[in-house]
C-alpha cells in the first residue's frame, strides 16, 4: 500500500498476477511521486476503490519504478488511468479528473 495515496501498489514483478489474472476489472493508475495531478486524483480514487471494491480493483504503478510495465503499455503522461478487464486493457484516460466524470467514463466497464 503507498504511503502517499492509500492505494494499493503494483510492480512489474506482480503486474500479471494483480492485473492481468484479476477476477475484476481493475483500475490502474500510472503515477509518478514528482506528479502534482496524480497527487490530487489520490483521494478520488481511494473514495472510488471503497466504493466500488465488489465491481473494481484500484491499484496504481509508480512509473519510475516499474520502467517495464510503464514501456509495454505505451504510457507517455502521468497520470495515466487504464482498465483492464480479462487481462486486457479497455479503455485509456490521460490526466486527473473529478470523481463523478470518472465514475461515468467507468460505468460501462463496471
Amino acid at each position: 500500500m503507498s504511503v502517499l495515496s492509500g492505494l494499493a501498489e503494483v510492480t512489474d514483478a506482480d503486474f500479471a498476477a494483480e492485473v492481468i489474472d484479476a477476477g475484476l476489472p481493475v483500475l490502474v493508475q500510472f503515477t509518478a511521486e514528482w506528479c502534482g495531478p496524480c497527487r490530487q486524483l489520490a483521494p478520488v480514487l481511494r473514495d472510488i476503490a471503497r466504493e466500488e471494491g465488489d465491481r473494481l480493483k484500484v491499484v496504481q504503478l509508480d512509473v519510475d519504478r516499474n520502467p517495464g510495465t510503464t514501456i509495454a503499455y505505451g504510457v507517455l503522461a502521468t497520470p495515466t488511468l487504464m482498465v483492464f478487464r480479462g487481462g486486457e486493457p479497455v479503455r485509456s484516460m490521460v490526466g486527473a479528473r473529478a470523481k463523478r466524470r470518472l465514475l461515468e467514463e467507468l460505468a460501462d466497464l463496471l
